[in-house]
């Protein structure tokens, strides 16, 4: 017996902290359950360091490993004569490493914290009640050997799993047959180095948050963050399951009992390219009172898997279904909130699931590949089209436009990164293209020459009070706007697109243009990354 708990002990996960129960009271009276950090003994935390050591030591020989090699190679020490001793030294470290694993295995054996833990996970494996489930909840380790929460399989055909989750594709271009194999040999080799380069350096430039070394510097961060949504709000860590099989990262922080009526919406949060649930935006609308739903993109934080286009909707796809299925909220209770990139899985959730109550987008973009292209030699343009089309094709605008539900975009005057040109320039910024193409396909009749010119007069001001003057000078009647949208939409009762304005003079559809644009979009005087003050998160404007 002890012999079968020393080896659990072996093999098991890193224990980082210890929440205490919600059914315990803190010894200073006051709310919350505020835990502590898992206290190693002198064994286990020198083994531990050494075994940290290596595994920092190999991510760095990994993202290193092609110059490495290279300069082996030309230093002759590629070789079979060269290659057996270092072999040799090899296996020499990985003995030497089990045997330190081995002394980290007793040193967990002999700290009673540990040994109360690991009985927990393992009667929570064999028996996933939710009483087990509970006591398990209290421990804050390696989310690779959390039990099972929910799976995409529970609510749909496992059939359907192998290809994921539909996505929208670019229109490929009509060919004749011969010319269309002629092309396709031409552009082969274009083909391989997209794929390499979309494979190795491109998916980490787009995905920061996925390396490895990453996450390494920022986990007592995140281990902070995690423990403050654990003990100040209650919120409960859940792994889930998507059709490709990665397991997706997720909290849950539930409102619905504090009486608010806020608190019986659910805002699902989509973080950006470096962002981590525990320390991204699910803080706005907590601080607002909502219930939130935060989650990982795959390969961030404990989620797996790489974060691809098509992964990253198989992941958003079962946390709505987990929302729905597991948590009980209705689709038209939940509402999709999105920092940057997360606009793509955002506006991908409204398209596949029309009947989600409103998004909100924050300091996102309309298209990829003009924020790709601006970082990239000219010389290198097909390549980067391709490569974004083929492989990151972040199509935020054309998902958006399939969604008929209320929208609010927040813009950045001072953003730095979704901007193509600089900060300085405001009308370089991408969600301006967002908004545009929004307002043309919604309001067609509206948005015409003159409504986009007096729209980008309106997105050009520089401050609060030249955008105000703009929408003075045109002289904006906010009740005829009301009335005239209103009268349309009791007339006819249509889906977009709408032909009001069809009829009108050109001053009333500058009027209208104005109107709608202030009512889609609203300013935040801030950088990209600055939080969204609770205060700035409003809900989309409803007619």
């Amino acid at each position: 017996m002890a012999v079968w708990m020393w080896l659990r002990c072996v093999l098991g996960p890193h224990l980082q902290r210890i929440h205490r129960s919600p059914d315990q009271s803190r010894p200073d009276g006051r709310s919350g359950r505020r835990g502590w950090n898992y206290q190693p003994r002198g064994l286990e935390r020198h083994t531990d360091s050494i075994l940290g050591w290596a595994s920092a030591l190999w991510s760095l020989s990994y993202y290193s490993s092609p110059l490495l090699l290279c300069y082996l190679y030309r230093k002759g020490f590629i070789c079979s004569s060269k290659l057996v001793p270092v072999s040799q030294y090899v296996g020499t470290v990985l003995v030497c490493l089990l045997g330190v694993a081995c002394l980290r295995g007793w040193g967990r054996f002999r700290n009673t914290d540990y040994v109360q833990f690991i009985t927990i996970l393992e009667e929570t494996k064999k028996n996933h009640t939710p009483a087990n489930k509970k006591k398990l909840r209290c421990y804050d380790f390696d989310f690779s050997h959390w039990p099972l929460d929910f799976s995409w399989t529970e609510v749909s055909s496992p059939k359907l799993s192998k290809a994921g989750v539909s996505l929208l594709r670019p229109e490929p271009r009509l060919r004749g047959a011969a010319d269309s194999v002629l092309h396709s040999v031409r552009t082969l080799p274009c083909h391989i180095i997209s794929f390499v380069i979309a494979h190795t350096f491109g998916r980490r430039m787009l995905y920061p948050g996925s390396v490895g070394l990453l996450q390494k510097a920022m986990r007592p961060m995140l281990q902070q963050g995690q423990a403050k949504l654990i003990e100040e709000f209650d919120g409960q860590r859940n792994k889930l399951v998507a059709c490709d099989g990665n397991e997706i990262d997720t909290m849950f922080v539930d409102r619905r009992r504090d009486g608010g009526q806020n608190g019986q919406t659910l805002v699902i949060c989509c973080e950006g390219n470096a962002g981590f649930y525990e320390v991204g935006c699910m803080n706005t609308p907590l601080e607002g009172g909502y219930s939130v739903l935060g989650w990982n993109h795959p390969g961030f934080g404990g989620s797996t898997g790489v974060p691809f286009p098509q992964n990253e909707a198989n992941a958003m796809d079962v946390v709505i279904q987990f929302a729905v299925h597991k948590l009980g909220f209705s689709l038209s209770d939940i509402v999709i909130y999105a920092w940057s990139i997360g606009g793509f899985t955002a506006s991908w959730a409204v398209m596949s699931y029309p009947e989600i109550q409103s998004l909100v987008l924050d300091a996102s973009f309309d298209d990829l590949l003009p924020l790709a292209l601006k970082v990239m030699p000219d010389s290198w343009r097909p390549l980067v089209q391709h490569t974004v089309r083929q492989y990151m094709n972040l199509n935020n605008a054309a998902q958006v436009l399939k969604y008929q539900g209320p929208v609010l975009l927040i813009r950045r005057t001072r953003d730095e990164i979704i901007t193509t040109t600089g900060p300085e320039d405001i009308m370089s910024n991408r969600g301006n293209d967002l908004l545009l193409k929004l307002l043309q396909f919604r309001y067609p009749k509206i948005m015409t020459d003159e409504g986009i010119r007096v729209v980008r007069q309106w997105l050009g001001a520089s401050s609060p009070l030249e955008e105000a003057s703009v929408y003075s000078g045109y002289e904006v009647d906010d009740d005829w706007c009301v009335s005239v949208l209103q009268s349309y939409q009791a007339d006819r009762d249509v889906s977009f697109p709408w032909s009001v304005g069809e009829d009108m003079t050109l001053e009333g559809r500058r009027q209208l243009a104005l109107f709608l644009a202030r009512k889609y979009m609203r300013n935040f005087e801030a950088t990209h990354c600055t939080p969204l003050p609770a205060i700035e998160f409003h809900p989309p404007w409803r007619l």
